[in-house]
């Protein structure tokens, strides 16, 4: 039911950048538009324009964490250029809005060319059709936009494998209505990954621009480390951006739980055969040494007691550093669960509470939780490496 193909949503657009220097960055995203028809194919006079950057945690842009400011900079003014009026908002992880984006070097840039900050604190209730997930509560702006651009940043993620054009769109669940739906999924990220599909699609941005000039790998999405892949990505479905993006950083389909449950469910541009690359050849711009997050979940087709039973060995579990941590709370407020404690001056994690969503790690300012694989975990990914070096 969902195999429908347009020719312009399976187009994605392929640009080289290895700098984030404004005029070379603005240059590049209109290049990068170009074989899309432009920003004037998506964006009409006086249209209500919501840009939808990647406003994690208040880091410095350095650090990977967040779309890049100039980033956001660059498809602002096409976008004022084309007569659109800017709103640019997301609901961070963890800190205020406005200290997030202030951080991340945005709010600075959403100053200086005159448009509108949303913090995403007022939720209102969409109802989807068709699907698994009847009700979503997402920021008021979303609804009110004419249309949205999706401005993710190219990330590995420790619970979905990698974030990009789908999971970016999670950001449009307002505050803490987010963990509510990671203890929805448990420890079921199946579930929670085809949540995310259905969200994208409840709410699809009309254009979705990656930030992969620098991305970040290893443990993602908030305690990686920085990666210079030198590439913008751009389509107007981010189903197959994510396709492309998958194969940008030498991923496999199943290594990204979103991308997965599109091929099981049958939905469109996940055949990288189906989609119309333009711009830059994608191999030029690939790269080979990309470090996965860590794999966090095997089941080899357990069920029931027996799976429970070796529920730590078939999957991995964040530890807590405790010369990094400084006890400063954010995770045990924020764990959806509420399986973490500050006990006598230690983090303790209950780990029969713990779904493994890996929230605590996203969120950590310090980067103080680390992942542990159970030990059938780490034969099963010691056994894949070893087939994949063989073939």
């Amino acid at each position: 039911m969902h195999r429908h193909l347009t020719t312009e949503a399976s187009r994605v657009s392929l640009q080289k950048l290895t700098t984030y220097d404004p005029v070379v960055t603005s240059a590049a995203i209109e290049m990068l538009l170009q074989p899309l028809g432009g920003i004037s194919a998506f964006v009409k006079q006086g249209q209500k324009v919501l840009l939808k950057p990647n406003l994690l945690a208040g880091k410095d842009p350095d650090k990977a964490v967040t779309t890049h400011p100039e980033i956001v900079r660059a498809v602002i003014k096409l976008v004022q250029a084309a007569g659109g009026e800017v709103t640019v908002g997301d609901s961070p992880g963890i800190g205020s809005p406005e200290n997030v984006a202030r951080k991340s070097g945005i709010l600075a840039v959403i100053n200086e060319t005159g448009c509108k900050f949303a913090p995403f604190d007022t939720p209102t209730t969409i109802n989807p059709t068709g699907g698994t997930f009847h009700q979503f509560e997402v920021a008021r702006e979303i609804v009110e936009a004419d249309l949205i651009i999706n401005l993710p940043k190219l990330k590995t993620h420790q619970m979905m494998g990698l974030t990009c054009g789908v999971k970016n769109m999670f950001g449009a669940i307002v505050g803490l209505r987010k963990p509510r739906l990671h203890l929805q999924a448990g420890t079921d990220k199946a579930y929670f990954a085809l949540m995310l599909l259905e969200l994208c699609e409840a709410i699809i941005p009309a254009l979705t621009i990656v930030d992969a000039v620098i991305g970040m790998e290893a443990e993602g999405p908030g305690s990686g480390d920085p990666v210079a892949i030198g590439a913008l990505l751009a389509g107007s479905h981010p189903q197959a951006i994510d396709t492309v993006a998958t194969e940008l950083v030498g991923m496999k389909p199943h290594q990204v739980w979103t991308q997965q449950q599109a091929i099981e469910t049958g939905r469109p541009y996940t055949d990288i055969q189906e989609l119309q690359l333009c711009g830059a050849a994608l191999e030029s711009l690939k790269i080979t040494s990309f470090r996965q997050a860590k794999m966090t979940d095997v089941n080899f087709g357990l069920k029931g007691a027996l799976k429970h039973h070796l529920r730590h060995a078939l999957t991995a579990r964040p530890v807590p550093d405790h010369n990094l941590c400084r006890r400063c709370n954010d995770c045990v407020t924020h764990c959806p669960p509420e399986a973490m404690k500050i006990e006598n001056n230690r983090l303790i994690i209950d780990y029969d509470e713990c779904i493994r969503c890996f929230c605590c790690q996203e969120l950590c300012p310090h980067g103080a939780l680390m992942t542990k694989q159970g030990i059938l975990l780490r034969l099963s990914n010691f056994m894949a490496k070893m087939k994949s070096k063989n073939l």
